[in-house]
């Protein structure tokens, strides 16, 4: 279990709200790429959760049995604890999403994965909280393949509460492999036109935020092992 002194308030400094609100778009788009559609025998975990919109939002699309999100901020848990109304959503402040140990059939972490400090650790929490053969979902977008990169780096560093880590495709995948998931991996490429900003506070240029929605949105799938 992490300290507590290591929890902190919220993670994005110009407010998780905000955050939760450009998130939403994105949330919709995994959703079209996750096979799984009956969800209703299903326990599902959302490691990063912030302030739980995600679980809600899927309910919504596709109800499942139960659902619990875990996150290191301790206001954002508190908001989403207030939000969840009847459904059936549990919020915890922790890092050990083991503790639930071989609960989940499915588990999503979305933008979570490039501010982990320590990718093999996570994958064998992920392994302890999945069942045999559950699944597990996790979205990456290679940043450090892309001309911004310095760009992006700062804004995240500045408003984070969490430095930003630079992994490779294959850093993360190895992680996996090395606790016996089958791991693959697709790109999000976007099926609508591109919404752009006149002036993007990620981007240096059009062609950059391109690069970034159709090469460097990935997705993964990673199953993890019926037996040790």
């Amino acid at each position: 279990m992490i300290k507590e002194d290591q929890f902190y308030k919220v993670w994005w400094q110009e407010g998780d709200q905000s955050m939760e609100d450009t998130h939403i778009p994105h949330w919709k788009r995994v959703l079209k790429f996750i096979p799984e559609e009956d969800l209703r025998s299903c326990s599902v975990l959302d490691f990063g959760c912030n302030q739980g919109g995600f679980l809600r939002l899927l309910y919504e699309e596709r109800p499942y049995k139960e659902a619990i999100g875990t996150d290191l901020a301790s206001e954002s848990i508190a908001i989403a604890n207030s939000r969840k109304n009847q459904l059936p959503i549990r919020y915890v402040l922790t890092s050990s999403p083991e503790q639930f140990e071989h609960r989940f059939d499915i588990a999503f972490s979305l933008a979570v994965m490039y501010l982990l400090p320590n990718l093999e650790a996570h994958a064998r929490q992920i392994k302890k909280a999945l069942k045999p053969g559950g699944v597990y979902y996790a979205t990456y977008a290679d940043y450090p393949s892309n001309p911004s990169f310095l760009r992006i780096k700062e804004k995240i560093n500045t408003n984070s509460a969490i430095p930003m880590q630079e992994y490779s495709l294959d850093e993360i995948a190895d992680a996996f492999f090395k606790e016996g998931f089958k791991v693959s991996i697709r790109r999000m490429l976007p099926v609508d036109f591109v919404e752009l900003a006149q002036a993007s506070v990620w981007y240096e240029c059009v062609a950059d935020h391109l690069k970034y929605a159709y090469e460097q949105a990935y997705i993964f799938r990673l199953i993890a092992p019926t037996e040790d």
